[in-house]
């Protein structure tokens, strides 16, 4: 059924006015309603108790367990604008890693605001990043409490890695939801970043991002050690099951199903807890 352009733009019309009323609502309330596509950006919002003015994510947003009761508006690179307008945000945070441009154009054209802020992948980048969001919601005293007890959790990190004296060989495998395949990841980028400070090495050190995984590529790199974030290892079900893609099945990580879930939320960006988790990878890796 075709949809006519006055209806169109009757369509928009209405957008727009909801999108204006939301946003005096909330001039008034003191409260956004924030659509946030951005996993690290929706941890850090509910660790400074601003997660009630959060009303939609995107799929990769699971912790903390409340924003997996939010509505989802797709996966950070496959959005549905329609999703997203339908919950009359009156701001839409993200990183800039986002897609497709087709729909941050459209809700560009239906007024919804946008706040880009810069992910972090550093310690004291991820500390200022708590400060620029804690602007937004009056939270600095919460920010400064997440800063202290993060560098509380890798002092303790730093001083618990130094009785292991072995440094473990690592593969980490991720499922890519827009390629619809299974990724190695490179050395450059936070999951190798917690890796070393958990007393591991990651052997995909001459790749640089993510890589479709390959027989030649796994094979090569023999790792002791696999783990796979929670989506892809979920898909397989089991270490066994996972044995059987490419090439694993001859590294020793195959060989001694040494295949291990890990929540990609505990492994791919930093946040409050990147101390707490560091501490669990070590203990996963060297068990």
């Amino acid at each position: 059924m075709k949809i006519s352009r006055l209806s169109i733009l009757i369509l928009i019309a209405g957008i727009a006015a909801c999108t204006s009323s939301q946003k005096d609502q909330s001039e008034t309330t003191g409260k956004q309603r924030i659509v946030c596509v951005a996993k690290q950006l929706t941890e850090l919002i509910y660790a400074l108790g601003a997660g009630d003015q959060l009303v939609g994510v995107d799929l990769s947003s699971t912790y903390p367990p409340a924003a997996q009761k939010l509505t989802k508006v797709g996966y950070h690179r496959l959005l549905n604008a329609e999703g997203i307008i339908a919950l009359k945000p009156t701001v839409v945070y993200h990183d800039g890693n986002v897609a497709p441009e087709a729909v941050m154009t459209q809700l560009e054209k239906v007024g919804v605001p946008m706040k880009v802020f810069k992910d972090a992948h550093t310690i004291p980048e991820v500390k200022a990043l708590f400060d620029t969001l804690a602007s937004q919601f009056g939270a600095q005293k919460q920010a400064d409490s997440l800063k202290t007890k993060l560098d509380a959790d890798l002092a303790k990190a730093a001083t618990d890695v130094k009785q292991y004296k072995t440094v473990p060989k690592v593969a980490i495998i991720h499922f890519g939801r827009v390629i619809n395949n299974y990724l190695v990841i490179g050395k450059a980028g936070t999951a190798s970043y917690m890796l070393d400070l958990a007393g591991g090495k990651n052997v995909m050190d001459t790749l640089k991002g993510m890589k479709p995984l390959s027989p030649e590529i796994i094979s090569k790199a023999q790792p002791d050690i696999i783990l796979v974030t929670d989506f892809g290892y979920d898909r397989m079900g089991n270490a066994d099951k996972l044995a059987t893609l490419p090439g694993i099945a001859l590294t020793p990580a195959g060989k001694n199903k040494k295949i291990y879930r890990i929540e990609e939320h505990d492994l791919i960006y930093l946040g409050p807890r990147t101390g707490e988790n560091v501490q669990l990878l070590m203990k996963l890796i060297h068990q």
